[in-house]
């Protein structure tokens, strides 16, 4: 019996969750990762993580690598509280300030465990997982051919796979082989700044942010300040913007941290009147400063399939931040994906000899996988996606911020997750609470 033969683009959480569970397989597939990347670098990417029972923490429970993330999770970090930009708090979510109570081996018990891990140690702890040699690193792909081809920027080529996995991303170089559609700007852009050992550095913000999250509003504005595993906090300045090129036109270098500070707080500045404290977590960055346009795919995004190529995660449905769901998604992809790929092979339809059977056999198998794998993979991501959408736009295009939005907002999350026979119970719920609390009108 012949192993199928696998390409991965990308060696993110997606495409590295999917290499582990192949690697997991009892019948041998050859799984190859081609990751731009030069080398392994396990520098902060991005923020703090938040996996759900379902899907993410799922997806680690069946890569059998529960050990290893329980050892970087943090379940102090589920604080959470949105304000307006006065530091008036309209939600407010209280952490677990021990790790004591939490589940520390085991994946039993996890039906209200919503743990929080850096997106860098995720990476870590999943490349780390997979067989020495299977990440193929400064393999910067450059286009896949009609054939199936990879062509590589620096004009190598590799073939003869039976399929080609795009998870490289809001950019991959793999849907556009299956799709003429590009990323679409949000309209919304994002400044990113860190604050390296916030409790010494800035205790007033450390302890505003209580280990966890805190999410500022006011209209066209957002401030997120995330505390991180090493100490360290994120701070994230989302806000209105006409064009992608925004930052090309804005007035200042947003690459340049001290004249983005000054920018965004002088009097008249987008955050010039905020609270001292939601001020301060901007002015106490002292690294980082990386302006972000933030893009989407369409809400329902499809594309016609293609024998021998599919995509995962934001190449397939990239969305902005504002659900928090994109990695859960990806991961969820992996899962799905593997075990069809894997039962594919198990049944013989993609695992019989090519001496026997012959090559378009194991091809076969594996599309009837990446056909069922699709089918149920677009309807999932388009319910995702739905929601990603109607909040980015009540949080940044809605006068009146956060008081118009927060409890259609926080309806939006509770139907997202409850059985739609319940949604009229629980949206009066919702609105009765923030009524009686005196938050909405």
């Amino acid at each position: 019996m012949s192993s199928p033969k696998i390409a991965i683009i990308g060696a993110g959480p997606a495409g590295c969750m999917l290499a582990r569970l192949l690697s997991l397989s009892p019948i041998s597939i050859s799984v190859t990762v081609f990751e731009g990347e030069s080398s392994p670098n396990y520098r902060s990417q991005g923020g703090s993580l938040d996996l759900h029972t379902s899907t993410g923490l799922a997806a680690i429970k069946a890569a059998g690598l529960w050990d290893q993330f329980l050892a970087s999770a943090r379940y102090d970090g589920d604080f959470m509280q949105t304000t307006d930009k006065n530091l008036k708090a309209f939600l407010k979510v209280d952490g677990t300030t021990t790790t004591k109570n939490r589940p520390r081996s085991g994946p039993g018990g996890l039906s209200d465990q919503r743990p929080e891990i850096d997106r860098s140690e995720l990476r870590r702890i999943l490349t780390e997982s997979l067989p020495a040699g299977m990440i193929r690193w400064g393999y910067h792909l450059e286009q896949v051919d009609g054939d199936g081809t990879l062509v590589f920027k620096d004009g190598t080529t590799e073939t003869g796979f039976d399929l080609v996995v795009g998870a490289d991303g809001a950019w991959s170089k793999v849907r556009a082989l299956l799709s003429d559609q590009r990323p679409i700007f949000s309209g919304v852009g994002m400044i990113e700044m860190g604050i390296p050992d916030a409790q010494q550095t800035a205790p007033e913000v450390y302890r505003v942010v209580n280990r966890g999250n805190v999410f500022a509003y006011a209209e066209g504005r957002k401030l997120a300040v995330q505390q991180m595993g090493d100490g360290s906090i994120n701070v994230y300045a989302g806000f209105r913007a006409d064009d992608e090129n925004w930052a090309k036109t804005c007035g200042y270098d947003p690459t340049n941290l001290a004249e983005t500070q000054k920018a965004l707080l002088r009097e008249g500045g987008l955050y010039g009147d905020w609270h001292p404290t939601l001020k301060e977590a901007m002015q106490r960055a002292t690294v980082k400063c990386i302006p972000r346009s933030l893009y989407q795919l369409p809400v329902g995004f499809r594309w016609e399939h293609r024998e021998g190529v599919t995509v995962m995660g934001d190449a397939a449905h990239l969305m902005t931040p504002f659900a928090g769901e994109g990695v859960n998604l990806a991961l969820q992809d992996a899962v799905s994906l593997a075990k069809l790929i894997i039962d594919a092979v198990q049944k013989g339809k993609g695992g019989k000899a090519k001496e026997e059977k012959g090559d378009g056999d194991v091809k076969e198998g594996l599309d009837e996988a990446v056909r069922e794998y699709e089918e149920e993979m677009w309807p999932r991501a388009g319910k995702v996606a739905r929601l990603t959408d109607d909040l980015t736009k009540a949080w940044m295009f809605t006068p009146n911020t956060p008081q118009s939005v927060i409890a259609a907002t926080t309806a939006m999350h509770v139907k997202f997750h409850t059985p739609g026979i319940v949604h009229p119970l629980t949206t009066a719920g919702v609105y009765s609470y923030f009524f009686f609390k005196g938050l909405v009108n």
